[in-house]
């Protein structure tokens, strides 16, 4: 059974494989399976919500995400660029998520995106970035979640040369809705993307 990726939101996303729930970024989560792994792309509010984080914990859950992580989740398992990990048969790699001429999110932050690898069944996770060059490094990717808000992240135009450069099976467009972006803006990105685009209704 191929994992399960759901929508919950901006740049929230629920990952559903073999028993196991995979937390990305959760914020304003209504319900749902407890977490065996959180992962924090950065500490921006609307990625890391402590209320978010605890309900969606039990003593088993991990927290995992970038160097100033800690100061707000003392437990948390920092990793910074580059890392590879596995927890509980779930594989994370962990990639750069920067704007190279914006100041909202600072190459020198260490923020992450993550590829989450079930069984060789990857999901991308690309954090608030701009079309980077690091991204040709992300490879074999079967479901690749883009931001497209524009402003602090990339247009639906830049998501569309990144899937160029990932090579994504299927795209779902992130961070609309809320804040920032609109439907209209995923529509775009679905006409412009060189891959198959699902646009999912948040699952609050």
């Amino acid at each position: 059974m191929a994992p399960v990726v759901t929508w919950l939101g901006h740049a929230s996303f629920r990952i559903e494989f073999e028993g196991k729930a995979i937390y990305i970024d959760p914020w304003k989560v209504k319900g749902g399976p407890k977490a065996d792994l959180i992962l924090i792309t950065h500490t921006h509010f609307d990625h890391m919500s402590p209320d978010d984080i605890r309900s969606l914990s039990d003593e088993d859950t991990k927290v995992i995400g970038p160097k100033d992580l800690k100061e707000k989740v003392p437990e948390a398992i920092i990793l910074s660029p580059g890392a590879v990990k596995t927890f509980g048969g779930i594989k994370i790699e962990t990639h750069r998520a920067y704007n190279p001429k914006k100041e909202f999110h600072p190459k020198t932050n260490d923020w992450l995106g993550y590829v989450v690898d079930m069984a060789g069944y990857r999901v991308y996770h690309s954090g608030d970035t701009d079309v980077i060059p690091e991204m040709k490094d992300v490879g074999n990717i079967d479901v690749a979640l883009l931001p497209i808000g524009g402003t602090y992240t990339m247009t639906p135009e830049e998501a569309a040369k990144a899937v160029s450069m990932i090579g994504p099976k299927t795209a779902i467009p992130m961070h609309w809705g809320d804040i920032i972006g609109s439907s209209s803006d995923a529509e775009k990105f679905k006409a412009l993307a060189s891959c198959k685009v699902v646009i999912q209704s948040p699952s609050h």
